[in-house]
């Protein structure tokens, strides 16, 4: 609501300042409407984002921004839309009130919808009227089409009005609103499917960097996480993937360089133990005799299980293949290894391709670590392509069960200054070689009576490749 002095007619009396508009509209009825389908969209992307990954983050930001900037630049521009109405209606009805009044003087007839004394003009009006001044008069309710009013006085002292509302201009605004609604819409629904696109694009790089970390985690060094990510694009992704190959690549030269070092270390250590080994023999027979021979060929079995750790850490190491029937191998070798272990074969069918020099070593490692930490009776299944090790001591430490086999770590809860640790690294790093999987766990008393230690071994169906690599071997639970 807001009067509107008009220009260029003679004022009569003292001269006035024009009154400040009040005509400056309030938040549209639409206006409203466009914020809730907003939030409404809002409140769903938001609960597909909590459910999903990293694109959908990103297209919830998109879309959020989008709507946010629709939705201002569609107030904006439906509250331009309507103040420019309104001050082209002022003008419309002054042009008309100033023809109407040319017309009265000329004709003394009333034309243009023009009224004399009308008892609904607003007082404001009247007010401007009694100063002689021309002026307009916006009533927005905010509800429907303004009306407005123009007046001026005329020289008899009367006053000459007209008024109208436009409501066929007015309409063209709730046309607007629907198309500013309809255009906001598109505008967040472009911006889900440009976030889509984005996210998926992030997303999918940072799945293959994640793929290709998680290999070299298992032992890959050819794997390098840029060439997994591939594509032209230089970003963050870009720079995360180099750093991780750079990362990569001074652990596995460090690594290398310790492996080096170990292995050069028990080469130059093998001739001296020799060396000592064959001075003992030399020794009178007696107890201190019988100690230093020992003595001696412990150290040199430490020795050559140093080295083999240390070829088997390189991944140089090939399987020599034959083809054996599994449950009769087991049979024998465990009869020389460990005459005292109980065999149990449940099938015989299994015939496999592997190296028998490299699985007698698994299977002598684990009846050595078996005997040395665990206690009898010990038991060795063949099921199949499945060879299982079982002793009724206290079991496997939690260490070993979480990380696996390290050397220098024994595979007993009370090490007590028994063994170095080697022997199922060993185990481990052969059945590798095998294109096998050694796994460990605890036996469950409640299932199967006793406590113990439990190494099972899965052969793979076909033999490892030239390059040293196997198929994957699904374990079971």
């Amino acid at each position: 609501m807001g009067v509107r002095l008009g220009r260029g007619h003679p004022r009569r009396g003292r001269p006035r300042p024009a009154a400040a508009r009040q005509d400056r509209p309030g938040p549209h009825r639409d206006g409203p409407r466009l914020r809730l389908q907003a939030q409404g969209l809002k409140r769903d992307m938001v609960r597909l984002a909590l459910r999903s990954g990293l694109r959908w983050k990103v297209s919830l930001a998109i879309a959020a921004v989008s709507a946010l900037v629709a939705v201002a630049l569609s107030l904006v521009v439906h509250n331009a839309a309507r103040v420019s109405m309104l001050d082209n209606s002022r003008t419309v009805m002054d042009e008309r009130v100033k023809v109407a009044q040319k017309w009265y003087e000329e004709s003394r007839v009333l034309g243009f919808g023009a009224k004399l004394d009308d008892p609904r003009l607003p007082e404001d009006l009247r007010k401007f009227a009694a100063r002689g001044q021309r002026a307009t008069y916006l009533e927005d309710s905010g509800t429907g089409s303004p009306e407005v009013w123009a007046s001026v006085p005329l020289r008899d002292g009367k006053v000459l009005s007209v008024h109208t509302r436009f409501q066929d201009r007015f309409a063209v605004l709730d046309d607007l609103d629907r198309v500013l609604i309809l255009g906001s819409v598109s505008v967040v629904l472009g911006g889900i499917a440009l976030g889509v696109l984005i996210g998926d694009q992030l997303s999918r790089r940072l799945r293959k960097a994640a793929t290709a970390a998680r290999k070299l985690a298992e032992g890959d060094s050819e794997v390098r996480v840029r060439d997994a990510i591939g594509g032209r694009v230089r970003d963050e992704t870009d720079d995360l993937a180099r750093a991780v190959d750079g990362m990569a690549e001074a652990l596995q030269e460090r690594l290398e360089a310790e492996r080096r070092v170990t292995a050069d270390i028990a080469h130059e250590l093998r001739t001296p133990v020799t060396g000592l080994l064959t001075a003992a023999e030399l020794l009178p027979p007696g107890r201190p005799t019988e100690l230093v021979r020992d003595r001696a060929q412990a150290m040199r079995t430490l020795v050559e299980d140093v080295l083999e750790v240390a070829r088997l850490d390189g991944f140089a190491e090939r399987a020599e293949l034959q083809e054996i029937d599994l449950a009769e191998f087991i049979t024998r070798r465990v009869r020389v290894v460990s005459p005292d272990a109980q065999v149990t074969v449940v099938s015989r069918d299994a015939h496999v391709s592997t190296d028998p020099r490299r699985l007698e070593r698994i299977l002598g490692n684990l009846l050595a670590n078996a005997a040395r930490h665990g206690k009898p009776p010990f038991e060795v299944t063949v099921e199949g392509r499945v060879l299982r090790v079982r002793d009724h001591g206290p079991g496997f430490p939690e260490s070993l069960l979480k990380d696996g086999p390290s050397r220098f770590r024994t595979g007993s809860k009370d090490r007590a200054g028994k063994g170095h640790g080697l022997g199922l690294t060993i185990a481990a790093g052969q059945a590798r070689v095998l294109g096998a999987r050694l796994t460990f766990r605890n036996a469950d008393p409640a299932v199967e009576g006793e406590d113990g230690a439990v190494a099972v071994l899965w052969l793979p169906e076909s033999a490892p490749t030239n390059t040293g690599s196997f198929p994957v071997i699904d374990v079971p639970d």
